[in-house]
């Protein structure tokens, strides 16, 4: 059954120049462009109150963008009974906390079994939202907070939230190699040139920026807090691996094992199994998309990122630190 809904957003300055396509495709990010440009063409977008059909029309800065859209439910994908980890729930936002090894959207070789097919089946209504309601993502083996929108209207807030960068999200992660400050990496982030499934720092790619700074040191690891101002995929774990501090546990990008001097043969083996990126978004903090309520969410760092770092910990406790630091 299809539900008929009108999206409404405003041309920003910066997009000045741009193709009406381009435009809104930035505007509606919760679509995907091959949606929206049908959608264009079908007469279905409406600039300064009047219909405009062709894509190559430029904008201005400062137009009324309205959207009418037709949405079918998402019927290929099945609704199943897959336990979630809510933290917190109402009508319109859903907030869980993921575990490793929990894939958010179907794909390429991941039809079923995701976050998005035990939305379905949690609350069925959530079909009627783009994409389930799901406005961001974690990698399969990332773990922690993500929200999840249950209307439409909140969907389309959350999405314009992260586009203005107005949602904090913080992770926890244990970086290899010894690092003596925090700081900053802006680099934009694109498609890898030859490997077609991972990402890359690239000139060409989209602006990224992400923040970091250290809270433990180990012997030759690093336990870092990082916080994101854009979203995109892999950001944290290409530019940790640009940084030359890869993740442990993430061979994708670099993450080679590497053992401390004299370490003990448990502490090694520890090392060398751990098999994730040692990633977990720890904080997740925002304005309720419908009441404007400041929100604020924790998840506690998962058990086996805890046993690393006390085992990093006990193995200074044995050798101590070297005088670098």
């Amino acid at each position: 059954m299809a539900q008929q809904i009108e999206l409404t957003n405003t041309v920003k300055d910066a997009q000045l120049g741009q193709r009406l396509d381009q435009a809104i495709a930035e505007l509606f990010s919760d679509f995907s462009r091959s949606r929206l440009k049908d959608w264009l063409l079908d007469g279905k977008v409406q600039v300064d109150g009047e219909v405009v059909t062709k894509p190559r029309t430029k904008v201005m800065g400062g137009e009324v963008i309205v959207l009418h859209a037709e949405l079918e439910d998402e019927e290929r994908w099945e609704a199943q009974d897959i336990p979630l980890d809510i933290v917190y729930e109402d009508d319109d936002i859903i907030v869980i906390n993921k575990p490793r090894g929990f894939v958010v959207h179907p794909g390429a070789g991941t039809p079923d079994g995701t976050v998005l097919n035990a939305l379905l089946h949690h609350f069925p209504d959530i079909a009627e939202v783009p994409r389930a309601g799901i406005v961001h993502r974690l990698d399969k083996d990332t773990t922690g907070l993500m929200v999840v929108a249950k209307t439409v209207p909140a969907q389309t807030r959350l999405v314009r939230a992260l586009q203005k960068r107005n949602i904090t999200r913080e992770y926890e992660a244990i970086a290899i190699g010894r690092m003596t400050a925090g700081g900053r990496v802006e680099q934009p982030i694109g498609r890898h040139s030859t490997k077609r499934t991972l990402m890359a720092v690239a000139p060409l790619g989209k602006p990224a920026v992400t923040h970091y700074r250290v809270a433990e040191h180990f012997r030759e690891h690093t336990r870092i807090r990082l916080r994101l101002e854009t979203g995109r995929t892999h950001q944290i774990r290409v530019h940790m691996a640009y940084l030359q501090h890869p993740l442990l546990g993430d061979t994708a990008y670099g993450g080679r094992a590497r053992i401390p001097r004299g370490a003990t043969p448990e502490l090694a083996e520890k090392i060398r199994q751990f098999d994730r990126q040692a990633l977990h978004a720890v904080m997740l903090k925002f304005e309720h998309p419908i009441t404007g309520e400041e929100l604020e969410f924790h998840a506690p760092v998962p058990d086996d990122m805890v046993a690393m770092s006390d085992a990093l910990r006990t193995d200074i406790e044995e050798h101590g630190m070297d005088s670098e630091f």
